[in-house]
């Protein structure tokens, strides 16, 4: 049997409270990564697509990783500290997939992408006017913030319960009026 090494009082407040912040700190910068996208998409002056696509690049995507990794670092050590551990229930293994899986897309996907674009914006504001954004951009605006919404409900909710029957029964109780007698 393994034994959970549980934090202290103020330390697990301290981590649980970073675990917050870098949560919703990469939320914040997705749906800033989606407004600027949006901007860049929908206005007809290339000059501001140009900024605006640029600015993606510069703003979202390392802010982004770091918070992703942050969140993650956080979310492991209150699992191993917490009796939920990581894969004990379906809520934080979920979750944990979802952060490795976005923090590995922002690193190997949206990063490449995110530059190319940049490169395309630096074009439309020279005034090329055969620099076109690609149209996929909208893919990771609606599903990151998604994703990350998803988490913030599990951690509220914690549905599905644990991922595998413990090895000693519950002993259960009765809770009709026979049983409190």
């Amino acid at each position: 049997m393994t034994t959970t090494r549980k934090l202290g009082g103020r330390a697990r407040k301290a981590v649980l409270l970073v675990h917050i912040l870098t949560a919703a700190a990469w939320l914040g910068i997705d749906l800033g990564l989606g407004i600027l996208v949006v901007v860049a998409l929908s206005t007809s002056d290339a000059g501001t697509a140009g900024v605006a696509i640029q600015a993606v690049d510069i703003f979202a995507i390392w802010p982004m990783f770091g918070a992703s990794i942050a969140c993650m670092i956080s979310g492991v050590v209150l699992g191993v500290t917490s009796k939920y551990g990581l894969v004990k229930y379906w809520w934080v293994a979920i979750k944990l997939v979802v952060n490795v899986g976005m923090s590995l897309l922002i690193a190997f996907a949206l990063r490449p992408g995110m530059a190319e674009a940049a490169r395309i914006g630096e074009r439309m504001m020279a005034g090329d006017p055969t620099a076109v954004l690609p149209g996929n951009l909208m893919g990771p605006v609606i599903v990151a913030p998604a994703l990350l919404l998803f988490a913030y409900f599990l951690s509220v909710f914690k549905p599905w319960g644990r991922t595998r029957r413990s090895a000693q029964p519950v002993k259960r109780q009765r809770r009709d009026l026979v049983g409190a007698v």
